[in-house]
């Protein structure tokens, strides 16, 4: 990071480790996708293809990720377990989550056509996900019956109400026939009404998909001349079983005992209550602004693998531009914006209730529309590149108090912009004049804005001050009123709008000339100004 005054808002920043031995899990949930299923005309009770969907995408995060051991998932959920010495992130739990739901979800959007070959995605998907903290293996013993369960009945329920919907019944007839029936009542309707005998649905539908990590010994001969040897492998396996948190399911795949642990035996009460306590929730400071700021993982390799130009790629500045702008038009508290290079920080309103205020789930909502929107938009900006990987973003949130402070982030972010921007550009140009990345990093060590201005003046005949500016200063995103002005001047009617500017945000003029997007009295405050004022002019 670069070094500047503004650096001390670091200092609000706070670490939110998931303490050993507790295990982690990773539960993500779908996003409206009561809606999403519904717009893209989903099969009902169950779409065996969005449901093998979600399936893969699983399956590719545990080929990922070699901490997570095992995923449990139905519906629109799934949930990740890492092995117990898992040393992700420093265990940070903001980082691990948003890193888990950025990915899933990229990958989510980039698997679609694989599922759905003839159905164009019509509404952008995303997801929500929360930490949940087990102290024992008995935790997450009943955690995971606690999911199975609810599997069970969830699906026992939609089965019941889609087939009397589609025998002709309306929906609010539908709720009142099922609206206090117990399991053998559901199942008595189903077989009288409609011969379906529920025990023999498919057993995703009824349990549930698990997918684990298992050990499997192989043969393998290095040396022509010498004796094969074994070796352990592990592979991903997907597996639909009755009773996932039973001792004889655990028993089976000794991997999982040796990564997480075994179960003493088996669970039966579970209450929703109980586990509800082990759910991480961080509740974010009221009447302080919060800012959620996003990074690419791993882009230097990302930025490399897809060609991106060095130092700056207009075009993919330009997609993560378009990316904040869908952000800010999805969370209508999202006041304002500021990205460069892999980054965004998103800023929502002082007053702002969005999910109660519940760090994990306003990070992870929007690292994954973020993320979901930056693979649906590829295309538009790299028409002739495919991409080669889906990209994920890790995210965090931070309180600051003050509009001098949340003033000082931003002059922060933008500092860095200009200090990293003018490196890159020195050092890009030296290395494309052909010195290596070693001399180039030898040649500017030490060196002063001045300096790098007056290398890339006399080597290469560049005024930095006259290069894009989208570059210098970064990008600004906000929403600003758009004015329909008549051809006699005047206006005919105005309406917000999201708009991307490039200016600069460290002084006041631009602050200046957009009050109203950090304006630091709330709703009721200004009304109780407004009826102050016209008091006292009456």
């Amino acid at each position: 990071m670069a070094n500047s005054k503004y650096e001390y808002v670091k200092s609000f920043e706070s670490e939110d480790e998931v303490m050993y031995p507790n295990l982690i899990v990773v539960r993500i949930d779908g996003r409206n996708f009561a809606r999403f299923s519904e717009v893209n005309e989903f099969e009902k009770p169950n779409d065996e293809r969005a449901l093998n969907l979600m399936n893969s995408c699983a399956t590719s995060v545990l080929e990922k990720y070699p901490d997570i051991i095992l995923a449990y998932g139905f519906s629109d959920e799934y949930s990740f377990i890492f092995k117990k010495e898992t040393k992700f992130y420093q265990r940070r739990a903001g980082k691990i989550l948003s890193l888990i739901v950025s990915f899933f979800t990229s990958l989510y959007v980039a698997k679609w056509n694989e599922f759905f070959p003839h159905v164009e995605m019509r509404f952008t998907p995303s997801f929500k996900s929360r930490i949940i903290c087990c102290p024992s293996m008995e935790v997450l013993q009943a955690y995971l019956a606690w999911r199975q369960r609810e599997c069970h009945s969830k699906n026992q329920y939609n089965t019941c109400f889609w087939m009397l919907v589609k025998s002709g019944k309306s929906e609010t007839e539908a709720y009142n026939i099922l609206k206090g029936t117990q399991k053998q009542e559901k199942n008595e309707i189903l077989f009288q009404q409609f011969g379906i005998n529920y025990k023999n649905l498919p057993s995703m539908y009824r349990q549930g998909s698990c997918i684990l990590k298992t050990e499997v010994d192989e043969t393998v001969k290095i040396y022509d001349k010498e004796s094969p040897v074994k070796r352990s492998r592990k592979m991903v396996k997907t597996v639909h079983s009755e009773n996932i948190a039973s001792r004889s399911f655990w028993n089976d795949y000794s991997y999982l005992c040796k990564e997480l642990g075994c179960f003493e035996q088996n669970v039966n009460n579970i209450k929703h209550e109980y586990l509800k306590l082990f759910q991480s929730e961080n509740m974010l400071l009221p009447f302080t602004w919060i800012v959620i700021r996003i990074d690419g993982s791993h882009f230097h390799r990302f930025s490399d693998v897809q060609g991106f130009e060095k130092p700056n790629d207009e075009q993919a500045l330009k997609l993560m531009n378009a990316s904040a702008v869908a952000v800010l038009e999805e969370f209508n508290d999202i006041v304002f914006a500021y990205g460069v290079s892999d980054e965004y920080s998103f800023v929502l309103k002082k007053n702002s209730q969005l999910y109660q205020r519940r760090a994990s789930e306003i990070v992870s909502a929007v690292v994954s529309f973020f993320s979901s929107t930056y693979v649906i938009k590829w295309k538009e900006f790299f028409p002739e590149k495919e991409l080669k990987y889906p990209p994920n973003f890790d995210g965090r949130a931070v309180c600051y108090p003050s509009y001098e402070i949340i003033r000082d982030y931003f002059a922060w972010r933008q500092v860095d912009c200009h200090i990293n921007n003018q490196y890159n550009t020195c050092f890009w140009m030296l290395v494309k004049s052909g010195k290596s990345t070693r001399e180039a990093q030898s040649l500017l060590k030490g060196t002063q804005a001045p300096e790098k201005n007056q290398m890339l003046s006399q080597l290469f005949g560049i005024d930095y001050n006259t290069l894009p500016v989208i570059f210098r200063n970064g990008s600004s995103v906000f929403w600003d009123k758009e004015m329909m002005v008549t051809d006699n001047g005047v206006v005919a009617k105005s309406h917000k709008k999201v708009v991307v500017d490039h200016p600069n945000i460290i002084e006041d003029d631009f602050w200046g000339a957009h009050p109203l997007i950090l304006e630091t009295t709330s709703p009721r405050q200004r009304s109780t100004k407004i009826r102050s004022r016209k008091r006292n002019t009456s």
